[in-house]
């Protein structure tokens, strides 16, 4: 029953910025992409639906309004029926409604889009909130953000994470390749792939077949595999609920330096 009150809930969850999920306590056990496509594609097609709604109702209001008082003018003005309907179309096109809810629907697609890329993206202004919330309530921070440069920033941020993940949407989807190396006393091992791995930031440790490294680096590279993390094998293994599993669906290409 709880796993079943997940699954419906993934959706909803999904439209949450990344820091409160992975505060969750059931964070480990929803299908994140299950969860993104549905709350995506749910997304966009809500907000279309809305669009439609808005602009019946909007439209012929107006339009019924302007020609009632048209007809009622003594004289009668030298105004179609036409001209009132295109009047009320450039109303509804460049009203702030319409603007917010073709924002939203835009957003779905975009949310859906990167769902296939392992990124779940959460609402903009959620992850607008969240960013002000930790901005205000976070301590040690040295001296407050200038004025506009927060949003700014924070704007951006999004876009650009938006804007990678649809261009790595594009990229073929191909297996990992990895380069094994060593030194006098290291062994090294380099995971090249065409899809960001979330949650894949230095310092990390991960745990691959029996044995465990740690993620000394991570950098971006050129296709078909842009995504590049360089990892330091450690002497025992640490295991614990923070370490990384590396468990890819495909088997990985071997190549060597």
């Amino acid at each position: 029953m709880r796993d079943l009150l997940i699954y419906f809930l993934g959706p909803f969850l999904a439209l949450l910025p990344t820091p409160w999920r992975k505060a969750l306590p059931f964070y480990q056990s929803v299908q994140w992409h299950s969860a993104a496509i549905l709350s995506g594609l749910a997304e966009s097609v809500v907000a279309l639906t809305a669009l439609l709604f808005w602009y019946s109702y909007s439209v012929t209001s107006w339009v019924s309004r302007g020609l009632d008082s048209v007809l009622s003018k003594s004289p009668p003005v030298d105004i179609t029926e036409h001209e009132v309907g295109f009047a009320g179309l450039l109303i509804w096109a460049t009203h702030p409604l319409t603007w917010t809810i073709a924002f939203f629907a835009i957003e779905g697609v975009a949310r859906f889009c990167a769902s296939f890329t392992d990124t779940v993206l959460g609402v903009f202004p959620l992850y607008l909130l969240e960013k002000i919330y930790s901005k205000i309530f976070r301590r040690g921070v040295p001296e407050p953000p200038r004025a506009g440069e927060f949003s700014q920033s924070n704007v951006s941020s999004y876009i650009d994470t938006v804007k990678e993940t649809m261009q790595t949407a594009r990229l073929a989807q191909v297996p990992d390749e990895l380069y094994l190396s060593k030194d006098a006393d290291d062994e090294f091992l380099e995971i090249r792939a065409c899809r960001p791995k979330p949650d894949w930031t230095p310092p990390r440790t991960v745990r691959y077949e029996d044995r465990y490294y740690r993620l000394e680096e991570s950098v971006r590279g050129s296709a078909p595999r842009p995504y590049i993390y360089k990892l330091r094998k450690l002497p025992t293994g640490v295991p614990g609920r923070t370490v990384l599993t590396y468990a890819p669906e495909e088997q990985p290409v071997i190549a060597s330096f």
